[in-house]
């Protein structure tokens, strides 16, 4: 009987277009509404943040846009978490599952650049560049929170929804410090995304993550007259370079040591009495990071003692690797498909094409933006602070074309890409997948249940959360010059 009631009805709503609500049943309000609704708003507050290009821990102007707007829109914003000033928390809600929903916003510095299809040198006030696309990471999961808390709003559906602003993912670990200060307890589900160069919703985990600065501290002399006075702090910094170059032979192979010397003197005919080399360690298991990172810190003692100079060091940040959880990853796999991917329009087909000629060695095609890439597991050999995250809640993420397919992120051609429509279109589709899956966890608890379990069953029982940057405080000042 309830099969032929349910026929009947499909066939008045066809036939003579009666609405669900005139006979008795209650439409479910459509997300994709309020994201076209709150479209406008959105793109201009991308394109706000690509022009503030805040770096890390500095992104003042960038937090109190996100934070105004969701405001705006019905939010209880709290500000300052983790004795960080410019992360935030905004939710929304009450009862049912509570589903958090990362989002960034800070630039990389030098590499500043105008959306030409060509590289420029260009003036701005922070001298960075949104090159990683967390303009449109902040935007896109704002945008989304918005769309979700609307519908839990239209549908009086039990459940709390909260965006996270979380700064300085780019070499500070903002979400480490978050996690550690509990910011994310209560939370049953986190959810986020990145800009890229293709859609993809796979399960894909990364390195874990150990920074540090090694300081040498020598003795000036006149690099001609009186050398032998001298004790070059720059000689210690070399040293230790030679000695952790030397033990790359000598290191697991899927392990990543890069540097770069922060502070080399200024004059060549002064010893430098000051220098300063920056190490990042990666590894993807956050054991095998932590002994690579104590034979970092022996190369540097020996060189200290080797020139005769003395060495101190910072830990700056520390990522656990990225735990996938399938359960999700296979839920936001498909809302992502059936959303499909990006669809150029005639002029931003020319401006794709002329930006792919100047990409080396490009990972895909132009094309890729159209299409959703296979599940299949991965990993990739960058790392980020949601690693941590991941660790605590189950977490779900997903990648979207922002950028022309084949760039590399951390290029001139990102930050081009990410301040064109381009860039807008695949923030669009990225809070439309976000928002459903929302939507598909808030209709389907059960969901929460086995990711939880999967979650638990990836850590293991003796887990015991302890973040690798140890106590130190957030490093605000780590991109002040």
């Amino acid at each position: 009987m309830r099969l032929i009631c349910t026929n009947i009805v499909r066939i008045a709503i066809v036939t003579f277009g009666i609405s669900c609500c005139s006979i008795g049943l209650a439409a479910k309000p459509d997300y994709q509404e309020s994201i076209n609704a709150h479209q406008s708003q959105f793109e201009k507050i991308a394109l706000d943040l690509w022009d503030y290009a805040e770096l890390g821990y500095q992104e003042t102007q960038s937090s109190t846009l996100l934070q105004a707007e969701l405001k705006k829109e019905g939010f209880i914003v709290s500000s300052g978490i983790a004795d960080i000033p410019t992360a935030f928390k905004a939710e929304y809600g009450t009862g049912g599952p509570v589903i958090g929903i990362l989002g960034e916003f800070d630039a990389l510095p030098a590499i500043a650049q105008s959306t030409s299809p060509f590289k420029e040198s260009i003036d701005n006030a922070t001298g960075g560049g949104q090159a990683c696309g967390h303009h449109l990471f902040g935007a896109g999961s704002a945008w989304a929170a918005v769309a979700i808390k609307e519908w839990l709003e239209k549908s009086k559906t039990p459940g709390r929804v909260v965006f996270y602003g979380t700064p300085a993912e780019e070499g500070g670990s903002g979400k480490v410090y978050m996690a550690r200060s509990g910011a994310f307890d209560n939370v049953d589900i986190m959810l986020h995304w990145h800009p890229g160069s293709s859609n993809n919703a796979s399960p894909r985990s990364t390195n874990s993550n150990k920074s540090g600065k090694f300081t040498f501290n020598g003795i000036s002399a006149h690099a001609a007259s009186a050398p032998h006075k001298g004790r070059s702090a720059l000689d210690g910094v070399e040293a230790m370079n030679m000695m952790v170059n030397m033990m790359r032979e000598h290191v697991p192979q899927d392990s990543r040591l890069h540097y770069v010397i922060t502070k080399g003197g200024l004059a060549p005919n002064v010893v430098p009495d000051l220098a300063e080399v920056y190490y990042y360690v990666r590894h993807p298991r956050r054991e095998m990071v932590k002994e690579l990172f104590e034979r970092v810190v022996n190369t540097a003692r020996g060189a200290a003692l080797g020139t005769d100079t003395q060495m101190s060091y910072e830990v700056m940040h520390g990522n656990y690797s990225l735990m996938p959880n399938e359960t999700l990853q296979r839920v936001m796999h498909a809302k992502l498909e059936e959303l499909g991917g990006i669809t150029y329009s005639k002029e931003e087909q020319k401006y794709a094409q002329a930006i792919y000629k100047t990409l080396v060695q490009p990972s895909g095609e132009i094309g890729d933006q159209g299409k959703v890439g296979p599940y299949k597991r991965t990993h990739g050999y960058g790392s980020t602070d949601v690693g941590d995250v991941s660790w605590l809640i189950p977490t779900g993420g997903i990648s979207v074309a922002t950028w022309v397919p084949g760039t590399a992120a951390h290029s001139w051609q990102a930050v081009a890409a990410g301040g064109t429509s381009i860039g807008l279109k695949g923030t669009k589709l990225a809070a439309k997948a976000l928002a459903a899956t929302a939507l598909e966890i808030y209709e389907n608890p059960d969901i929460v249940v086995r990711a939880q379990k999967e979650l638990q069953e990836n850590v293991g029982p003796d887990f015991n959360y302890e973040a690798l940057l140890g106590d130190r405080k957030p490093p605000l000042d780590y991109r002040v010059n």
